[in-house]
């Protein structure tokens, strides 16, 4: 979306179409629905920009739920914004820390920003890009406490602000097909002037979760958080932002709440035993945090083999922070005699895990040639310095 594409939008025709088109879907006949709004009367450019923000809409629904309907995007900026669950602890943060004028340097389209307002921060959302500064006014303007300024985050002068949140660009500028950026030094702002800015003022700042390890500051506290599964970000915390006695943590986000685990340091591996009744494989905020370890004791379980994953254990002890498979057997690792072996248990449908071994499920999965009624998973691994391929079932 370019600035004369926002114009329009933001027009009052503009905002009255958008709002009056039925929700997105993929099966919608684009087409028709083009060649409709035309006869009604609407610019060519205009017809565009909102369906465009109307499919944004729709994808948003994922990260920003009912909010959704209400806000504005670019592609971009949609990318990489914080989901809004996300955002709210962001938030909650700087509320625990007893700060109140928060600076966002790097705003996006406003979420972070949004979910400070929402907490009754008075919170001032900076953007160097134009038009993502502008979507940003608009999904703030119901918030009284909220400014947006459309600036350059190294201009601002910070001397009125208890506490800053930056969420650095990692793409290249743009709206629509922009890339990942992958040297530090050049996101936008880098991190050389972030890490100085946290010897002035306590700061969060928000990174991809394989960010390298290495260049995690030794002061600060480093949390991974993953949300149904997946993991989404690395936040970084300065200053009394930062819990004390913590620098390494897990956060879980699922359907059945919250689960935190949390270090002052990288946890010491267990050993190495054999496997056992039940595999568990760690959410990859644990392993991103490198907190296996503890995760290992929690659940009296040793490592399946040195540096892979995965634990094992002869009885199941239920925890949030890995999913848990019951061993059913250990099936040949030679791919003939594997595809004999599942073709005899009639599996169909069969989900394939790997680590530490050079496989590409979909190919196997292929190969396979799988017939049947049955579905199963399959781990393909090491233990004790050896391949194995196990069929699991998943019991969490």
């Amino acid at each position: 979306m370019d600035r004369s594409e926002l114009v329009e939008l933001l027009s009052p025709e503009g905002l009255r179409l958008l709002d009056s088109l039925p929700p997105y879907e993929s099966t919608v006949d684009v087409v028709r629905m083009v060649s409709d709004l035309r006869k009604a009367g609407h610019p060519p450019g205009l017809v565009a920009a909102v369906l465009s923000q109307s499919r944004l809409r729709a994808r948003a629904e994922a990260k920003f739920g009912e909010f959704a309907g209400r806000m504005l995007f670019t592609e971009a900026g949609l990318e990489q914004a914080t989901r809004f669950r996300v955002a709210a602890l962001h938030a909650g943060r700087f509320v625990a820390a007893g700060t109140h004028r928060v600076v966002d340097l790097g705003c996006g389209i406003g979420g972070d920003a949004m979910a400070m307002a929402a907490m009754e921060l008075t919170v001032t959302a900076v953007d160097a890009d134009e038009v993502t500064a502008a979507v940003a006014s608009y999904n703030l303007a119901p918030f009284p406490s909220a400014t947006v300024l459309n600036a350059e985050a190294e201009s601002i002068d910070l001397d009125d602000f208890d506490a800053a949140w930056l969420d650095p660009a990692r793409r290249t500028a743009g709206h629509t097909n922009t890339s990942r950026l992958t040297r530090p030094e050049d996101y936008s702002p880098s991190l050389d002037w972030v890490f100085g800015l946290a010897e002035r003022l306590p700061i969060g700042v928000k990174l991809g979760p394989g960010h390298d390890r290495d260049l995690i500051p030794a002061d600060a506290e480093a949390q991974w958080v993953s949300v149904d599964g997946k993991l989404v970000e690395m936040g970084l915390w300065f200053g009394v932002l930062a819990r004390d006695g913590i620098r390494r943590s897990a956060l879980l986000l699922g359907p059945d709440g919250v689960a935190e685990l949390t270090a002052p340091a990288d946890s010491e591996d267990v050993g190495v035993g054999p496997l056992g009744n039940y595999l568990y494989e760690p959410d990859g905020a644990v392993i991103r945090a490198r907190l296996i370890g503890d995760l290992a004791r929690s659940l009296d379980a040793h490592m399946l083999s040195e540096g892979i994953a995965y634990l094992t254990s002869a009885a199941l002890q239920p925890t949030p922070f890995a999913s848990a498979f019951r061993v059913l057997e250990s099936l040949p690792v030679d791919e003939k005699k594997l595809r004999l072996a599942l073709q005899e248990r009639r599996i169909g449908t069969l989900e394939i895990k790997k680590r530490g071994v050079d496989v590409d499920p979909a190919t196997l999965r292929a190969r396979l040639r799988l017939k049947g009624p049955e579905s199963g998973t399959l781990v393909m691994t090491r233990a004790g310095g050896h391949r194995v391929a196990l069929l699991v079932e998943r019991v969490r």
